[in-house]
């Protein structure tokens, strides 16, 4: 391209010269020698005497520029582009316009990269002490065949030079086979090449075993992958036939099928999601949310979802039949009671009242006033300014523990305690406990108690084991009055004819043998 730009421009200035020199024959496009592509990145080798302007037309032709070695990255890479080669190669590396000498004191020697820049983590300069003079003059950079950089005019002519191409919106991945098989990439900036880690945009692939010519292309939805000018599946075995998700034999045909809740797209290897919030009936039974290859369902405010059904939250308290109030806390709904209230601990949908105190105001009729309650453990009396409160019992007074106990009085209730190695006897109060430790205390009753599921499970078991304790008892009492009864009348014959006679009043004669009569 550019060697047809000068040829053309020659052509022009002899037709305007009006000389008729007939137009010089057209060159052909340089064709790299190799190329290596690493990630968004392509290096290409052009190798061919040429100054460094006409290298730098050259990699511009093919959409780049010439080669920036800022690391040993691209120095690897131009070491595997050379290796074998005896000459050297144009750089992207020279002196500014205007400056005409060289700064030995600076690690690019006053040197720009073609993009304008000097940022580099690298350099190989030959000669590495610093001249004696400064090199003057228009002077461009090139790598020789021992890898080193060397100055030199930039009008001058090296054996070759490297060019480099970006390619930020991505690469394809080489193509992958299922079956060993001959591939031959050609690259957009001319390479020809049958391994690449990495292609650019425009690169073509042919694979003639399986008759098979795609072409790396980027697409609208951002991504860039292997496609084919005509729509539809090609062999299943490159490249997974083009299909986004599966590939299907039939016959001598491929096919592209999607997973459930994508549907085919018009090119016929892309897969669609389906909004599946559109089908009719909807799919939730309150909101639904589209996602990519399904849906999700949500509940509206106040409610949730339970097995694919929007549930009331509240729905709990229902069963719950709470005396004053249901909430929830934690996630968890329960029985509330108001102040001065608490739930019973037992039947937490009770309430019961509560006072943690040695007196508590009572609780009265707001209309009459006549009729107050105290909490269990207190009693009410009225004070000298006619306030109704409630005072505690003292339960020591009565002597509620055991004598070898000591009682403590405690606001609604009482404590014992039982010394140390002493065997005290139970309490009249099933509430009460003995042992070597506090027996019984008033706890901190909370104000929310969740209902608990056991609670009825075993307090019918306890009753099945006092029907069951009862009936055995009985059946025992019974067996040992059967046994009484049995063990009474089984004398003698002349006792069981006594048992089986009633009394008459007559005495039984007696009876007299023979020799009772003799004598």
């Amino acid at each position: 391209m550019w060697l047809l730009a000068r040829l053309l421009l020659a052509a022009a200035a002899l037709a305007d010269r009006g000389s008729g020199v007939a137009a010089a024959a057209v060159a052909p496009s340089p064709v790299p020698s190799g190329a290596q592509c690493l990630g968004a990145v392509c290096y290409g080798l052009f190798w061919g005497a040429h100054s460094f302007a006409e290298a730098g037309d050259g990699c511009e032709a093919g959409g780049g520029h010439l080669m920036t070695v800022r690391s040993t990255v691209a120095a690897e890479a131009a070491a595997v582009l050379l290796v074998g080669r005896a000459g050297s190669a144009w750089l992207g590396l020279r002196l500014p316009d205007g400056s005409s000498c060289v700064e030995p004191a600076k690690q690019l020697r006053g040197f720009l990269w073609v993009t304008g820049d000097e940022r580099t983590d690298y350099e190989a300069w030959a000669n590495k002490s610093a001249p004696s003079a400064a090199v003057c003059g228009p002077r461009c950079a090139l790598v020789n065949e021992r890898l080193s950089w060397e100055e030199r005019a930039c009008d001058a002519d090296a054996d070759g030079f490297l060019c480099e191409y970006s390619y930020p919106g991505g690469t394809c991945g080489p193509l992958t086979l299922q079956a060993p098989a001959a591939v031959s990439y050609l690259t957009p900036f001319g390479a020809r090449e049958s391994d690449l880690v990495a292609a650019p945009p425009g690169t073509a692939a042919e694979v003639a075993s399986l008759n098979a010519s795609l072409e790396c292309r980027a697409h609208g939805d951002g991504s860039v992958r292997w496609s084919s000018a005509s729509p539809g599946a090609w062999d299943c075995r490159l490249e997974n036939g083009g299909c986004r998700h599966h590939c299907v034999t039939s016959g001598d045909a491929a096919i592209c099928m999607c997973t459930e809740g994508y549907a085919l797209g018009a090119d016929g290897r892309s897969c669609l999601d389906v909004d599946d919030c559109q089908a009719k009936p909807s799919p939730c039974e309150q909101e639904c949310v589209n996602t990519q290859g399904g849906f999700e369902c949500r509940c509206y405010e106040g409610y949730e979802l339970v097995e694919g059904r929007c549930l009331p939250k509240n729905r709990k308290c229902m069963d719950l039949k709470c005396e004053h109030e249901c909430a929830e806390v934690n996630g968890e709904y329960g029985c509330i009671c108001y102040e001065p209230f608490v739930p019973h601990r037992q039947k937490p949908n009770k309430c019961v009242m509560f006072c943690n105190q040695t007196e508590c105001p009572a609780e009265c009729d707001p209309h009459t006033r006549d009729t107050c309650y105290c909490a269990d453990g207190f009693i009410l009396q009225e004070n000298s300014d006619g306030t109704n409160v409630c005072v505690d019992i003292d339960e020591c007074d009565s002597g509620s523990c055991h004598k070898l106990e000591e009682c403590i009085n405690v606001p609604g209730s009482y404590r014992c305690i039982c010394p140390v190695g002493q065997l005290c006897k139970e309490p009249p109060d099933e509430t009460e406990y003995s042992g070597d430790a506090e027996t019984y205390s008033t706890p901190s009753v909370p104000s929310f108690i969740p209902p608990k599921e056991e609670d009825a499970g075993r307090s019918q078991g306890v009753l099945i084991a006092i029907i069951v304790s009862t009936t055995l008892m009985v059946i025992v009492l019974v067996a040992i009055l059967c046994y009484l009864v049995k063990k009474h009348c089984t004398l003698p014959t002349i006792m069981d004819y006594k048992c089986q006679q009633p009394e008459t009043g007559v005495p039984l004669q007696q009876v007299v043998t023979p020799n009772s009569a003799s004598s």
